[in-house]
């Protein structure tokens, strides 16, 4: 009987249960494919990407049902005008309406669009995002850095080290770095976030800061000495030191640049998520596939299939971020995370309660 509801004939006619079916055992069998079925979706707008993911709840966790992700560069120069231009609003404006179509077409039970660094900085975010919802039906709330940080933490928390203490989330985005530091609980549990940065660079406003002209060495170090300054005011505790070069501890990177970077060292024809996502490199690895990079030009680097020209300016930014933390705190291992804050926001959704806790 599992799968077929007992539809009455009549009005007003009682239900014939088969003999041996119990009623309440019934009601729970379909109640449970009733939640399975359910969809929720998450969209989460930053400075550099869109990221739309429509999930359904599984024994483990979510099934991805669809997925949408596009460069926007929204925060593109804001950190030298202190607004969103009106090409960059534009863009977003064109992927927010793709996602809008996708969720129409999906109708998600439940759902949470939220935007981050490039809204919370500029004068014109918030008017932007009110534009946006009466163009796209789409409503945004801006979230503070520590609830980013807590959700990248969960979101990638599936590759935490099981026989680890615990890692050192790093999410390089386009406006902001969240730098936290997670003890691992265990299969059944969610990490536990003891300390969280938030530092003002990233991607784009490196990118913005520190144009690709003159000699590629001379850039690339103005880069990391820049993000260098400012990731060392995260000040996470003594040990973490010693755990990461101990192998007790170990780095989760989730954003564009380490992916791409991730794809390059495995040298993919094309970019495939199921090769990259919960990728160990070694700490000699990532930096070889930097010093590769950075003896590539622009150009020479977009044709690379897991870079692009989209990325072609923005990966040696997010490699200067990263290797910035990498020079303060040395670690074995780096685990590429293809995923982060919008699976944070789908997990959040689908334990509301667990979150809360």
């Amino acid at each position: 009987m599992v799968g077929t509801l007992l539809v009455p004939e009549k009005a007003n006619e009682a239900i014939q249960l088969p003999t041996g079916v119990n009623p309440r055992q019934l009601f729970n069998t379909h109640e449970a494919l009733r939640q399975k079925a359910r969809l929720f979706a998450a969209l989460d707008l930053g400075t550099n990407n869109c990221r739309l993911i429509v999930a359904q709840r599984a024994s483990k966790g979510f099934r991805v049902i669809d997925s949408f992700s596009r460069v926007v560069r929204l925060g593109e120069n804001l950190s030298l005008t202190g607004h969103l231009s009106e090409r960059a609003m534009q863009r977003t404006i064109a992927a927010i309406t793709t996602c809008a179509k996708k969720l129409a077409r999906h109708q998600p039970d439940q759902i949470r669009c939220v935007a981050t660094q490039a809204c919370r900085a500029a004068k014109n975010g918030p008017s932007f995002l009110r534009e946006l919802t009466r163009i796209t039906g789409i409503s945004f709330e801006i979230i503070d850095p520590q609830e980013e940080a807590r959700l990248a933490v969960l979101g990638c928390a599936d590759l935490f080290n099981p026989d680890g203490i615990g890692a050192l989330v790093i999410d390089i985005g386009g406006g902001s770095t969240e730098l936290s530091w997670a003890l691992y609980r265990g299969s059944n549990q969610w990490p536990r976030l003891e300390s969280w940065y938030s530092a003002p660079i990233g991607v784009v406003t490196l990118a913005d800061q520190f144009p690709e002209i003159g000699e590629i060495q001379v850039w690339y170090r103005s880069m990391k000495r820049c993000a260098s300054d400012h990731i060392a005011r995260f000040t996470p505790p003594p040990e973490l030191t010693f755990l990461l070069e101990s192998g007790k501890a170990h780095i989760v990177g989730t954003s564009g640049a380490i992916t791409s970077l991730a794809g390059v060292h495995l040298n993919l024809p094309r970019y495939s998520r199921r090769l990259v996502d919960g990728l160990w490199m070694c700490e000699a690895d990532t930096r070889t596939v930097i010093n590769r990079l950075i003896s590539l030009s622009k150009a020479e680097r977009a044709l690379e299939p897991c870079i692009g020209p989209d990325r072609a300016d923005l990966v040696l930014a997010g490699a200067a971020i990263l290797e910035a933390v990498l020079d303060r705190w040395p670690s074995r291992h780096l685990r590429v995370a293809d995923r982060g804050l919008r699976e944070g926001l789908i997990l959040t959704m689908l334990n509301p309660q667990h979150w809360r806790q």
